[in-house]
């Protein structure tokens, strides 16, 4: 039976969250909030739900973003909106400043010469230069992102970005080499992004929630190249071209604010979030996941003689090179092969990319239905939607490769892209599963080698299709697909969703916090119930005798033994 407290606890008494029983079952000691005060503490009332009926169960989504949890993945999204819309200025842009204007007045052809005489390597310069960077701190951006507030490293990443977007225009009338630069730094501090969002899910995301939760931020990558495109040509059109730098600028400056008002490192620190919500969180993910040992060492070794490890990074390579393939020279295969300007219709180029942003969430949601109902457990999930995913994006690349009719490869494109964003459920929530405590760091390793092909496909692309012959794009297709299926085979025999022995969290962190016994009141957390620790006492003792030593009335012993009190 669970004793009530009285309405007066007295010194050095304890506080639970809830009642005895539910703090023995779903705490673990470091949860437990202990409260010394001199003067006696009044037992504080349940603490009432402030959120809609919807969001009375943890579990339920909640549609009026009372669940913390479902608002960073919101806000995460948009940042990543941001971040790709930014990518995209310069492609937009750069035909209005180095190509010639014509136009009518008064029945005058107006004519104005180029802003920019910049030659074709001078743009490929300017546009591979953004990936420089990006690819340098994808390792050392993980790393951060474990060893500091996840939330922040990806706010201020995002943020100084935008600020870097609108030096740009200014950068450009100085000098190309100073555009660069530019573009080198916003690379440098966006290669941070994606691994600073697994290390806010290892925080954040139940594990019946990983999916869900990561694929609602990654869709915003996805909406980012749908949005971006069309709305950086209307602000060129109508503002000139710097205007698209300036606007998304702004809003990543403003969606900083936002953010660092809205996110925080972990439910135990955000101020607004529902006791139900927190309780929830904590209890599913562990006080071993949650607890951060600044000092603690990495497992390089582990990682790196890891095969689930390598099964994840063949699988992000394997998926950069289809997607840079696409975003990269989509535009010339139709242009080469079947002789259709896809770039000039807005709608058709923008297809395939929506219709990922709409199978992204989608995805998470199926995947996290199927492990949560134990349908499946969750390698069988990874698996099946990675490799489903990819295989079937394989086959339908083929058929863009093959046709020579721009219906049908217009079809294929939308299906195969359609496709891989299953797969996003797969191997780029894999992180989570073997290892969360080092997620953010596993994410920087294979983005890395993610970007790294990204960077080998254009080129290739280009020795291949020199002749510019619909046989060589074939050749192009095909390697994409063969790709994919090696890719494929290497997941689905060493991919695994279950946590790794070396991803547990160091012992020897947990033995290195010794009690102040200058300072026996604490206010922290004591590591403890009751006053004992495996050391000793957690307060300073004496020695005292319970009772007083018996006295010999019957004359035993010598005589000084003896009393006759």
């Amino acid at each position: 039976m669970v004793a009530q407290l009285p309405s007066k606890i007295p010194y050095y008494s304890l506080t639970k969250r809830k009642n005895d029983q539910n703090s023995f079952v779903k705490y673990d000691e470091l949860d437990e909030e202990y409260t010394y005060d001199e003067q006696p503490v009044e037992a504080s009332e349940p603490e009432k739900a402030n959120c809609c009926t919807a969001c009375c169960d943890p579990r339920s989504p909640c549609p009026c973003g009372c669940a913390k949890r479902y608002t960073m993945a919101i806000c995460a999204g948009v940042g990543f909106m941001i971040s790709f819309g930014i990518r995209c200025n310069f492609g937009v842009a750069i035909i209005q400043m180095t190509n010639n204007a014509t136009w009518h007045l008064g029945g005058v052809e107006q004519f104005r010469p180029p802003e920019f005489e910049w030659s074709n390597t001078v743009i490929g310069l300017i546009d591979s230069s953004f990936f420089w960077g990006y690819i340098v701190t994808q390792i050392p951006g993980g790393y951060l992102a474990s060893r500091l507030p996840a939330n922040r490293v990806f706010g201020f990443a995002i943020g100084i970005s935008s600020f870097l977007n609108l030096l740009l225009p200014g950068a450009c009338k100085v000098h190309y080499g100073l555009v660069i630069a530019v573009r080198i730094l916003q690379g440098l501090v966006e290669g941070v992004t994606y691994p600073a969002c697994h290390g806010i899910w290892r925080h954040w995301a139940p594990p019946m929630e990983r999916s869900r939760l990561a694929t609602l931020a990654f869709c915003g990558s996805y909406a980012g190249a749908v949005i971006s495109m069309p709305l950086s040509g209307i602000l060129t059109d109508y503002l000139g071209w710097p205007a698209c730098f300036y606007f998304y600028g702004a809003f990543g400056l403003i969606w900083l604010v936002t953010w660092m008002f809205l996110s925080f490192e972990k439910p135990s620190t955000h101020p607004r979030i529902t006791k139900e919500e927190r309780d929830y969180i904590e209890s599913s993910i562990g006080e071993a996941d949650t607890l951060v040992i600044r000092n603690a060492k990495t497992p390089w070794k582990g990682m790196f003689t890891s095969m689930p490890v390598y099964a994840i990074i063949v699988a992000n390579f394997a998926r950069s090179w289809a997607f840079y393939l696409l975003i990269t020279s989509q535009p010339s295969y139709f242009a080469q092969v079947l002789h259709f300007d896809i770039s000039k219709s807005g709608i058709l180029s923008a297809l395939p990319h929506l219709v990922m942003t709409i199978i992204v969430p989608l995805g998470g949601q199926l995947a996290d239905f199927l492990r949560s109902r134990k349908y499946l457990s969750t390698t069988a999930v990874r698996k099946i939607f990675n490799c489903g995913g990819f295989g079937l994006e394989g086959l339908f690349l083929l058929g863009v490769g093959y046709t020579r009719d721009p219906t049908t490869a217009i079809i294929c494109l939308t299906i195969a892209v359609g496709c891989s964003g299953f797969a996003i459920s797969g191997f780029n929530i894999n992180h989570l599963d073997i290892a969360p405590r080092y997620a953010s760091i596993l994410m920087g390793l294979s983005n890395g080698v993610g970007t790294l092909a990204g960077m080998l496909c254009p080129i290739t692309v280009e020795l291949v299709t020199k002749d510019k012959t619909a046989k060589s794009w074939e050749y192009v297709f095909l390697t994409a697909s063969l790709v994919h299926f090696a890719g494929i085979t290497f997941y689905g025999i060493f991919a695994s969703g279950e946590r790794q022995p070396w991803a547990d969290p160091p012992h020897d962190g947990f033995s290195e916090w010794k009690p102040d016994m200058d300072n026996p009141i604490q206010p922290h957390k004591s590591m403890s119930y009751g006053t004992l620790t495996s050391d000793g006492p957690i307060f300073p003792t004496k020695e005292e005798f319970v009772q007083v030593d018996a006295k010999d009335r019957y004359l035993n012993g010598d005589a000084e033994d003896r009393s006759l009190e």
